[in-house]
């Protein structure tokens, strides 16, 4: 295995890439959350990369426009289908071994391939996919109702915590607000959703949803989608980035099921 950097062009400006090489015809194609660069924090990405590589799979990550070492404009992910789309022109162009390219998301990097259709990917991880609408951002970011009374349930049966209220070691006022939110229905999709629904519906390739289920991200997303979702699979106990030694490996061998298909 290797590793190169490299550029290549979309929409007149200049992205940086790179390519962790491997023998295999299936390529794992890393589109970055947020405006994480292509490592990801801490250099996760790059770590994933490298093991998904020695595996046999080659992988390519990038920075979108305007992101890391990439030119232009950062025009966030609603609109990054052609970065999308340039980065996998550019994995075929320099692997060209490369015949199907599996693209893995995670929280709205998973929202921008929904967005994209698929962007011309072959197949789809799509992990804690992000649905919150930016007037809901600018709010207090709180967990959907399912989450609060999950959240509220567990301590109310807690001992422990319990001791804590009849103490004083509670905040009555917080309680009070988080009860309120657990009281409330669950709200109906937003647009975000709807239209990450829509384009996903125009995607015929595989897809694996992945949720982790102490990630609120992701618990935003499962409150305004259809929970038998048969290409929804959970982790527990992992948090959005799956850090914990549990979850790492889980997301890895979500990943080489996907590759090996």
């Amino acid at each position: 295995m290797s590793r190169l950097h490299f550029t290549f062009p979309c929409a007149g400006e200049t992205l940086a890439g790179t390519l962790d090489s491997g023998r295999e015809a299936s390529g794992l194609l890393i589109v970055s959350d947020g405006n994480e660069v292509r490592s990801g924090a801490f250099s996760g990405q790059a770590h994933l990369a490298e093991r998904i590589a020695a595996q046999g799979f080659p992988v390519f990550r990038y920075d979108r426009r305007g992101v890391g070492d990439s030119s232009g404009a950062n025009r966030g992910f609603e609109k990054s289908a052609d970065d999308i789309r340039a980065a996998i022109d550019a994995f075929r162009g320099i692997a060209p071994k490369v015949s199907r390219v599996v693209a893995f998301g995670n929280g709205d990097a998973a929202s921008a391939l929904m967005l994209a259709g698929g962007a011309g990917c072959d197949a789809l991880v799509l992990s804690n996919p992000w649905t919150i609408e930016e007037t809901a951002q600018q709010q207090d970011a709180l967990p959907p109702p399912d989450a609060s009374r999950a959240r509220y349930l567990s301590k109310l049966t807690n001992p422990a915590e319990l001791r804590r209220l009849a103490t004083g070691g509670v905040d009555l006022g917080k309680l009070a607000r988080g009860l309120v939110r657990a009281a409330r229905p669950v709200a109906a999709p937003g647009g975000l959703a709807q239209r990450m629904a829509t384009g996903l519906s125009a995607f015929d390739g595989p897809t694996a949803i992945l949720l982790a289920t102490a990630d609120s991200t992701a618990q935003v997303f499962e409150s305004g989608w259809d929970a038998e979702d048969p290409r929804i699979r959970r982790c527990e106990r992992a948090s959005h980035a799956y850090v914990e030694p549990h979850a790492r490996d889980w997301l890895e061998a979500q990943l080489l099921e996907m590759l090996r298909a």
